[in-house]
Parts: C-alpha cells; structure tokens; sequence
C-alpha cells in the first residue's frame, strides 16, 4: 500500500476495489488511447462482436448497468460510426446492436492495444493470479447483494 494512502481505506473493501479499478482503469485507458477509444468503449464494442448481434439489455445486464448508462456510453460510437442499433425483427419491443464494417476494424486496432495492456498486467500480477483475481472479481459480481435491513431502516 502507498504511504499516501489515508489510514482506514484499506479496511473498506469497496474503497480499495474503487482504487484498484480507477489506477487499472486508467492503465488500460492510457494503452489503449492510440485507438481514439477509451478501454471501456474497447470493452463493449468486444462484447457486442462477441455477443454476435446482443439485445441491448442483454448488455447492460452482462456488464451491470442501467439501459440509460448502456445508452450513454454507446452515443459516441453510434456517433463515430462504430455501431447501430435496430429493431429485433421477432419482437419490435427489443433493440439490439451491432458493430458495423468501421466498427470492427476500430476493435481489432483497439484489441491489438488492449492485448498489450493484458499482457503487461499479466506479467506484473502473474498470469494465475490474474486468472484468480478475475474468477474472484467474476463471483463477487453475480451476487445479490440486496439492502440488508439495518441498512433499509437508517
């Protein structure tokens, strides 16, 4: 731990996870620049490549967000021309996305990026250990956490 760090911080384990990710986010952020895309746009348009046509609240519940997040952070790159949305043609009620030509040359740029950034990761974390942090990080995110009652009546 840094001798910045203030005392009791890493008693919170939200506190110390919110500062892993912001100093893992702008690493990834900074590697991944040379794109024009941030590492959390990288992620997404890998997702809906992956995804193959993803419903966009599929997405959102993948990636645990809100359709309004989801919706803010695809504006630039449905702007940019990386993606589009359409009607699902089973059922007009869903949207999904898609990447488009432009799209899916901007991810493979941003991934030959991004593998730096994993790999440079990997080499300082161990790549077992990284496999465990995200096996770990994976669990801690499919938990329903809900509001404990203690908390509901403060």
């Amino acid at each position: 731990m840094s001798k910045d760090a203030l005392p009791g911080l890493t008693l919170c384990n939200n506190a110390v996870l919110r500062r892993a990710t912001r100093k893992l986010g702008q690493f990834y952020d900074d590697v991944v620049a040379p794109s024009g895309l941030k590492a959390t746009q990288q992620g997404l348009l890998s997702q809906i490549h992956i995804g193959d046509e993803p419903a966009m609240g599929a997405i959102a519940a993948a990636l645990v967000m809100d359709l309004s997040a989801l919706g803010h952070t695809l504006k630039p790159l449905i702007r940019d021309g990386y993606v589009e949305t359409f009607t699902d043609p089973d059922d007009r009620r869903i949207k999904r996305v898609r990447l488009t030509p432009q799209g899916l040359i901007k991810l493979e740029e941003a991934m030959k990026l991004w593998r730096v950034a994993q790999q440079r990761f990997e080499d300082m974390v161990g790549k077992e250990q990284a496999a465990m942090l995200r096996a770990a990080l994976d669990d801690i995110a499919a938990l329903d956490f809900g509001i404990p009652p203690a908390a509901q009546s403060a």
